[in-house]
């Protein structure tokens, strides 16, 4: 009932002219695929990719949003913003805007609000560090952002959101968690979303992606996994046929 859903998450790479050449060389390879694909751009590189996707069966996506419509937000980008260029998704509460540039539960919650009231679906990102998992702290960390970023929000919006496990400990690192560890640990977020909202909606309606270095090797280990609906890919997201072969996992 869960389609998969892979997306690719650029963060700061790619000019316009690297955009062209990875679109041109990723569209074919993808064309078929049965997951559902996006690629979560650079703001510099969404018109351009924009163009270069339509009427393929790839998706928009940016790398954030802010929480108000307009105002003094140097350096911030709006959800009107983003929907007049067409883009569909937009992550938040990546482990990099948590880290770097003071990210908390509750801006997450205040940006997914911004985005679902102008029909951008969040891919929310959630997960725990080095430290929270070695202190055995892991269901706390993830029940306390999971249970933020959702304050508030309508058990109807659940379709238009996609939750990304990313254990911060695991991104660009090269570590993996093991695909059991991935799948116990997202099944926490599942049962967190259950008793939220209930538990026909987390199985059904509620789909969630392992961000965790996810790439051509471990894909099919991960995607097997009954918990695990679909990755949310950076490294492997910057060559066309790593991404490709993440797309296609089961091929």
């Amino acid at each position: 009932m869960r389609r998969p859903i892979i997306a690719g998450n650029w963060k700061m790479n790619n000019t316009i002219a690297a955009t062209k050449a990875l679109l041109t060389d990723l569209i074919p390879l993808v064309k078929d695929a049965e997951a559902e694909v996006v690629v979560c751009v650079p703001y510099t590189d969404i018109a351009t990719a924009g163009e270069m996707i339509k009427g393929t069966n790839i998706k928009l996506g940016a790398e954030n949003v802010h929480w108000a419509e307009k105002g003094a937000f140097t350096g911030e980008i709006s959800a009107d913003m983003l929907k007049e260029l067409d883009v569909e998704y937009v992550i938040i509460g990546h482990s990099e805007r948590r880290q770097y540039f003071g990210e908390t539960d509750e801006t997450v919650n205040m940006r997914v609000k911004a985005a679902l009231a102008k029909g951008l679906k969040p891919i929310i990102c959630v997960g725990e560090t080095l430290e929270e998992r070695e202190g055995g702290i892991v269901e706390k960390v993830l029940v306390r952002q999971v249970e933020g970023a959702f304050k508030d929000i309508d058990k109807s919006e659940l379709e238009n959101i996609v939750i990304a496990y990313e254990p911060v400990w695991a991104i660009g690192t090269g570590k993996t968690a093991t695909a059991q560890d991935a799948n116990d640990t997202i099944a926490i977020i599942r049962n967190t979303m259950a008793k939220l909202y209930c538990e026909k909606c987390a199985e059904e309606k509620v789909r969630i992606q392992y961000g965790g270095s996810m790439n051509p090797k471990n894909a099919s280990e991960l995607m097997a996994m009954e918990q695990i609906d679909g990755g949310l890919i950076g490294g492997a997201s910057l060559k066309a046929v790593d991404f490709s072969q993440v797309v296609k996992y089961n091929k």
